[in-house]
């Protein structure tokens, strides 16, 4: 594993994909106080504090991976649309894969249903098949999500198994390149 590499920038044909910057934060946490958003991470919205840590974790995750969370942001008026990202989360379930990436990404809804995810996703990960070794990217998405299952079907990944992770959630791998 790369430690210690910074954020890359990366552009498509409607997005930039960056290292986090500290006035993200309130876009961020309005991305993630919409309904259709955090509907899958909770009955609530995602306070202050958690948005805040995310934030950090993104960039504490490039120190020690080499890989982490990247902010999205539409070309076309720069405005911060969603995140996406390959991190370590150590979640508490079976199977443990800690030590590989896990694939995540957050979008506004207004930005739902026009492929910006998918596209946010194909160009990290063709930089993860260019700058890190082969290995399986994993995902975790809650049961009921249709869109990410669709996203991730998309992107190659196959769905594992199922665990009881605040509710019911899938685990999905695609396998290494």
């Amino acid at each position: 594993m790369t430690q210690g590499r910074p954020a890359p920038t990366l552009e498509t044909g409607r997005l930039r994909l960056r290292a986090w910057r500290r006035e993200d934060f309130r876009p961020y946490h309005a991305i993630m106080s919409e309904p259709a958003v955090h509907r899958f991470f909770g009955p609530e919205p995602m306070g202050q504090e958690e948005c805040w840590r995310r934030i950090c974790a993104s960039h504490g995750n490039w120190a020690m991976n080499g890989f982490g969370g990247l902010a999205v942001e539409r070309l076309s008026d720069n405005k911060l649309v969603g995140n996406i990202g390959l991190f370590t989360a150590w979640r508490d379930f079976e199977p443990q894969f800690g030590d590989q990436p896990e694939m995540g990404w957050i979008f506004a809804t207004e930005t739902h249903g026009t492929g910006m995810a998918h596209e946010a996703a194909s160009a990290l990960l063709a930089w993860a098949e260019a700058n890190l070794p082969s290995q399986p990217i994993w995902a975790i998405i809650s049961q009921g999500n249709e869109p990410s299952f669709k996203l991730a079907a998309r992107l190659g990944f196959k769905p594992l198994q199922s665990v009881d992770y605040h509710g019911p959630t899938t685990v999905l791998q695609r396998p290494a390149w």
